[in-house]
């Protein structure tokens, strides 16, 4: 990492508390732009608290954390115009078609109608859901759900990006092609933030993977550098090795001796 360049995302000594639960106990990360970072960790790590945290969506935190240079609490809106998200669960205005939708949020970010309404019209063909452009979004399978979210939080070309759990319903051909814009992105010096439970897409996009448990970062380097680490083969043997969660096949093997009982 060029330490002469300004990081993108810059977070020290991050600490939250929820009543007398420490979530975070002193996160530290230096991001720069064009890097695709795996956030990963067991359930009640901490992941999404610090996605929501840099979204700006909790506050109550301890700690220091800046976007573009500037502190998240100085100037919210400014940086929140530079930043995507896609939720792992949305509430969507599914009463609205998808151009209703779309255009609303893309006018949000400061995008005249006609350009928004292109663009959206545009990204849907391309998802291979144009023909629903026009229909309201209650009527969409999970799938297109997911597909216009994905648009909603790209339709602004923003500089960094929030992902948590992006793939779920999407088949294995738009899995191929969110990928692909992705990589691409990053190519162009964007940021991605990604968060997800899917450890071999993990593996296979990011170039920098951060492994948080219990509120600590226990690793952060790339897939190589981390299976150097923990002589593992997978990024999934990797991550139950540093959670130390190695009971999966006892388990897996009781479940099916229940299931063959009576």
């Amino acid at each position: 990492m060029d330490s002469g360049k300004q990081s993108v995302i810059s977070i020290k000594d991050l600490k939250m508390n929820y009543g007398s639960k420490e979530v975070l106990k002193g996160i530290n990360l230096e991001i720069q732009g064009g890097e695709i970072i795996g956030y990963i960790g067991p359930n009640g790590a901490g992941k999404s608290t610090t996605l929501k945290i840099l979204l700006g969506l909790i506050n109550g935190y301890q700690g220091e954390i800046k976007l573009f240079g500037n502190d998240i609490n100085v100037n919210p809106v400014e940086y929140k115009k530079k930043i995507g998200y896609v939720p792992e669960t949305a509430q969507m205005y599914d009463t609205l078609s998808a151009r209703e939708y779309l255009t609303f949020i893309g006018e949000i970010y400061g995008l005249k109608y006609e350009l928004v309404d292109y663009k959206a019209k545009q990204l849907m063909k391309l998802f291979g859901i144009g023909d629903a452009y026009e229909a309201r979004i209650s009527s969409f399978s999970k799938g297109m759900k997911q597909k216009v979210l994905i648009i909603s939080s790209l339709i602004h070309n923003p500089d960094i990006l929030f992902f948590d759990e992006p793939l779920s319903g999407l088949d294995a051909n738009s899995v191929m092609i969110f990928k692909e814009i992705i990589t691409e992105l990053a190519e162009q010096g964007k940021t991605i933030f990604y968060s997800s439970h899917i450890m071999d897409v993990v593996e296979k996009i990011s170039n920098r993977i951060i492994l948080i448990k219990d509120g600590v970062i226990v690793a952060d380097g790339s897939f190589q550098e981390l299976q150097a680490m923990s002589k593992e083969g997978s990024l999934e043997e990797i991550f139950n090795q540093l959670t130390g969660f190695n009971q999966y096949k006892e388990i897996a093997e009781s479940f099916i001796s229940v299931l063959k009982e009576g």
